[in-house]
């Protein structure tokens, strides 16, 4: 398994349309990966549950939030979705892994995320926690998460869970 750079990661964007949907790509292109911006956040309103065979399996509803007449969200401390302005579409010899951005981190919030496994295409979403009491100022658009990519032994068949295609137009 071998990390991506920034050369890789671009040539899979122009490519074979790794992500789409960004804002621009010279800001967001990383060493060694690619920044995810703001897209939405979402409140929970209600709980869910997860089961081992995912037979009763709920996901929490949850509210979209507005930002300001700046673009700003005030979150107060606590739980959140944030839905990413990007979409991936992941070749089945790549996985990939997102991680926090340490500004976010520095500010007292982090964002929790899953692995983005090999055939997976949709644009995801990651929970956010703020840890900070005094809570946090996110503008829309921030980039607030880095994605990481690496290179597997292609994978016969990819992921083709509930959540393919996810907030994709025309799925």
């Amino acid at each position: 398994m071998r990390m991506l750079n920034s050369a890789d990661i671009r040539r899979l964007i122009e490519e074979r349309q790794l992500i789409t949907d960004y804002i621009d790509l010279d800001v967001q292109l990383q060493p060694s990966g690619f920044d995810l911006s703001l897209g939405e956040v979402q409140a929970f309103a209600g709980s869910g549950s997860v089961d081992f065979s995912n037979e009763e399996r709920v996901i929490a509803d949850s509210r979209p939030l507005s930002p300001d007449y700046d673009g700003w969200y005030w979150l107060p401390a606590g739980s959140y979705t944030v839905v990413y302005n990007e979409a991936v579409a992941m070749p089945l010899d790549i996985v990939a892994i997102a991680r926090t951005r340490s500004t976010l981190l520095r500010n007292g919030a982090t964002v929790e995320t899953a692995v983005w496994d090999p055939g997976y295409k949709g644009r995801s979403s990651s929970l956010l926690v703020v840890t900070n009491p005094e809570g946090i100022r996110l503008r829309k658009d921030a980039r607030i998460a880095q994605l990481v990519f690496f290179r597997v032994k292609e994978v016969e068949e990819g992921y083709s869970g509930v959540y393919q295609n996810e907030r994709m137009k025309g799925q």
